[in-house]
Parts: C-alpha cells; structure tokens; sequence
C-alpha cells in the first residue's frame, strides 16, 4: 500500500505541477466557463498548486514532513471540486471537465484517507 500511495502521490504531484504551468500561462479566459474566476484568484491558485506539488514530493525524501501530504491533496481536491462547481454553475452542459475533476478530486481524498489512516508515513521508513 506505502509504494501504491507513494506512485499516487509522484503521479498527483505531476498532474499539479503541470496543471500549475497550464494556468501560468493561459488567463481564466482560456477556459470560458472558468472565466468567473477573478484574475486575482486564478494567479494564487497557480501558486498555489506549485507549492502542494512540491509538499507531495517533499515527505518522500524527508519523513519529518509527512503531514504535508495529505494537506496537499486536501487543497487539490478542494481546488477541483471549486472549478466544478464554477463549470456547473457557468450552466454549461458539457460534463467532460467536471468529470475529469471529480476523478481528481477523488484521487486526492484516497491520498488524505491513506495518508492519515490506511499507511500514514512514518519517520522510521527506509529511514
């Protein structure tokens, strides 16, 4: 289970950080039913995902940092579940998006779930 939560994690991990250059480099226009995204919240989001990406990886390495995890995924989840919401709200009728972020978004919470219950990272692995 540690190495299947692990691969999860580097696998998330990527997925943010290349969802996090995306929004670099397009405005909350690109997508127009994220478009009521303020422009403000759309750069700190980016932010944002750069940093969980990197909290995803870091408790890899270093056991100390292991609660950063699952507020990491915690954070994606929640950031998926809002560009939901926006989508859905937006009143479009197209559900492909918000079907790949649910997916996301329940990657994430198995990620919090096993991270804080079923294989927690612990100091003394591989340590």
């Amino acid at each position: 289970m540690n190495v299947f939560l692990t691969i999860l994690q580097i696998c998330l991990a990527l997925h943010t950080a290349l969802g996090a250059a995306w929004m670099s480099s397009n405005s909350e226009k690109a997508m127009p039913t994220l478009g009521a995204i303020p422009h403000e919240v759309w750069v700190s989001m980016t932010g944002l995902e750069l940093l969980c990406a990197i909290a995803l990886i870091v408790p890899i390495f270093e056991r100390r940092a292991a609660i950063l995890t699952p507020i990491a995924a915690a954070f994606v989840a929640a950031e998926m579940l809002y560009f939901s919401g926006v989508h859905i709200a937006s009143g479009s009728t197209s559900i492909g998006p918000v079907v790949y972020w649910l997916v996301v978004a329940a990657v994430c919470a198995f990620i919090v779930y096993g991270r804080l219950v079923l294989k927690p990272i612990r100091r003394s692995e591989f340590a």
